[in-house]
């Protein structure tokens, strides 16, 4: 089996972009979307537990080799209260 390809996950949300530096050896791009929609998953779901009250967000993480990027993984949620508590 040859080298795995280097994948790097650069997180952008409504604070910043946070630029992967070391990155990860996954076996092909399918394995990096795979990488990229579990890591959003999570993010999103962090960022659905600490929003007060009304809110939208959208965060992405765009996934680069050493030959550029790759794939966009993006991700939008809106809370909407009816209620307060």
């Amino acid at each position: 089996m040859g080298i795995m390809p280097r994948y790097y996950f650069d997180l952008k949300d409504g604070s910043g972009t946070a630029v992967d530096e070391e990155g990860i050896d996954l076996r092909d791009v399918d394995a990096a979307q795979s990488e990229a929609a579990q890591s959003l998953g999570a993010m999103a779901r962090d960022a659905a537990i600490t929003t007060k009250g009304r809110g939208t967000d959208q965060m992405e993480i765009e996934v680069r080799d050493e030959d550029g990027p790759v794939m966009t993984v993006r991700f939008y949620f809106e809370i909407s209260r009816k209620k307060v508590s």
